[in-house]
């Protein structure tokens, strides 16, 4: 239990810094064994909601781009992170 209870979710707000949440969507193929390098994604976030939905949506909007046919061909998967990132 904690000792205190935060009105906001964002923590940075109590320690004097600002958080923005980063998305990276990783592309991998079980069928190669392998992923390709982390994409880091241009919007950054003010919270990890908004980053895990985008998360979600966009990993869905690339496998449809690729298609049923490539998808199951190379058993591609994608993996993502939502990660603070600390500014000032």
């Amino acid at each position: 239990m904690f000792p205190f209870i935060l009105i906001s979710s964002n923590i940075g707000e109590f320690i004097g810094l600002s958080m923005k949440i980063i998305l990276t969507l990783i592309l991998c193929s079980y069928t190669s064994g392998s992923c390709l390098a982390p994409y880091e994604w241009p919007t950054q976030y003010d919270d990890m909601y908004d980053c895990m939905m985008s998360g979600y949506e966009q990993s869905m909007i690339k496998m449809e781009s690729m298609g049923k046919d490539d998808v199951n061909k190379h058993q591609i998967y994608i993996r993502f992170t939502c990660m603070p990132l600390a500014t000032t």
